[in-house]
């Protein structure tokens, strides 16, 4: 639900009725969130957009917020007001922001506790700062706290051209992996090339699986398991761990390709990591952005009034080439 405020308004997309991306409607008079004890508010420049906020808004997703809300859980601005007992942060300070909250970024304003704003620097724009929550966070459970990742291993990472596929392409190159990725088209390719693979696939030869079956792999990451997870069962190395970071419905596997050997498939969910374990994945990725390796692809920036547009080209959209994202700030 909406958390009303004294007076202030703000324009917005709110959707008040799961469904379609027609369903998405800019409004000029909602109110500015309040700011609890604990939270920041952002006056919004960039809000990213993620497959996760199309299920959401779909209503296809296991936590539903009340409507009306306003999507997106990432973006990036100047901080704005702080709560009483914030301690991290200024007014004026440039930051991202990620947050399982149903407050979100597709508004002048968002308003999310201290916990889940970050320090965007002056190394990147607001429109990477906004590509980095989700993906990078997600890459980072992924190959290190689910997979254990250690370095010198062989990883694959399937459909990486997206924004968490990039961001685990990065973060892998981080921490000495060997790695593979596969994309769809020439210009995703070359931007998994770019992103530090040492080999590239196009999932969308025939013939590629026969190519993949000669390394086998220690850890593959899955961006799409209903159409690939039967076959990632065949790739991997004696102990091997395969990542579901994707899904977008049901599939049929041999469970004796995971008998022979001794390999296993997890699940990934970043609103299930607890807060030490969000504090650390955090922590890294902001270390990572001083460091250099976090440097979020942006392949497409959209008005406000075209967010319905990004919504739809996330999911529909022929082969992904890095984060899309929305300028809310006019």
């Amino acid at each position: 639900m909406l958390r009303k405020s004294a007076g202030t308004m703000m324009k917005a997309v709110v959707v008040r009725k799961f469904g379609g991306v027609k369903n998405m409607k800019v409004e000029t008079d909602m109110p500015v969130p309040q700011v609890g004890d604990n939270e920041v508010l952002v006056r919004m420049h960039v809000s990213g957009i993620n497959p996760v906020d199309t299920y959401v808004r779909e209503g296809m997703y296991s936590v539903l917020p009340e409507l009306p809300y306003v999507p997106g859980k990432d973006g990036a601005g100047v901080v704005e007001a702080l709560g009483a007992k914030v301690t991290k942060f200024k007014v004026g300070d440039k930051v991202f922001c990620s947050s399982t909250s149903h407050n979100g970024t597709l508004a002048n304003f968002f308003s999310t506790p201290e916990t889940c704003v970050f320090p965007l620097g002056e190394r990147l724009s607001f429109e990477e700062g906004a590509g980095i929550g989700i993906p990078y966070f997600t890459a980072y459970r992924a190959l290190v706290q689910k997979a254990k990742a250690k370095a010198g291993e062989q990883v694959l990472v399937h459909g990486a051209s997206g924004g968490v596929g990039l961001a685990a392409v990065q973060l892998a190159r981080e921490l000495g992996l060997q790695v593979v990725g596969t994309a769809g088209t020439d210009e995703g390719l070359s931007l998994v090339k770019e992103a530090g693979a040492h080999e590239v696939f196009n999932h969308c030869e025939p013939e590629y699986l026969k190519k993949l079956e000669a390394q086998k792999f220690d850890i593959i990451l899955e961006m799409l398991a209903n159409v690939n997870l039967g076959n990632d069962l065949t790739l991997m190395n004696s102990r091997g761990r395969t990542i579901v970071v994707g899904s977008r419905g049901p599939t049929e596997i041999n469970p004796r390709n995971l008998m022979m050997t001794e390999s296993s498939v997890t699940g990934v969910a970043l609103g299930t990591a607890t807060a030490e374990e969000w504090a650390e994945l955090s922590e890294a990725v902001v270390a990572g952005i001083g460091a250099g390796w976090v440097k979020p692809a942006v392949h497409k920036v959209y008005d406000l009034g075209e967010a319905s547009q990004a919504h739809h080209d996330i999911i529909h959209s022929k082969g992904a080439r890095g984060n899309l994202v929305v300028r809310v700030a006019e």
